[in-house]
């Protein structure tokens, strides 16, 4: 009985792990694919990192939980980030390039527009402030490095 439990104990941890890689996988893979697309980015000015923020004008979550929070961002950050925001249905190839899976995804990029972070689904104001702020140490001498 004991063994029977330990087996499927096993196969559990199994399953989850290779879940954690896969998701792990993918979102590295979006990374670069966005890192692809960066050149493509309309309204990016060089010199200020930027949280780019896709939506739809029907997205619940992202009228009543992702722009409160990048509300919050901004009031708090100010002119030192940029925050750009585009429409999915009227960009459609342009969220295709950048890999987005759903909505709201928001990339954080920094101050050269390499992305850095993607969040699918609604982003904390905490998250993406402790985003923001590793990019900003990165640039600050470390090497940068693709993180999901």
């Amino acid at each position: 009985m004991n063994t029977d439990i330990l087996v499927r104990l096993f196969w559990a941890l199994l399953i989850l792990s290779t879940g954690i890689l896969v998701f792990r996988l993918i979102n590295h893979w979006l990374l670069r694919q966005a890192r692809r697309a960066q050149f493509m980015l309309p309204g990016f000015r060089t010199g200020k990192p930027a949280i780019l923020y896709f939506t739809t004008p029907e997205c619940v979550p992202c009228k009543t939980l992702q722009r409160p929070a990048l509300q919050r961002v901004r009031d708090q950050l100010g002119e030192t980030l940029q925050v750009i925001e585009i429409n999915a249905y009227d960009y459609p190839q342009l969220a295709d390039q950048w890999g987005v899976f759903s909505i709201p995804t928001t990339f954080v990029l920094d101050a050269q527009g390499h992305p850095h972070f993607v969040n699918r689904g609604v982003a904390r104001a905490e998250q993406l402030l402790h985003q923001i702020a590793q990019v900003s140490h990165e640039r600050e001498g470390d090497a940068p490095e693709l993180t999901p």
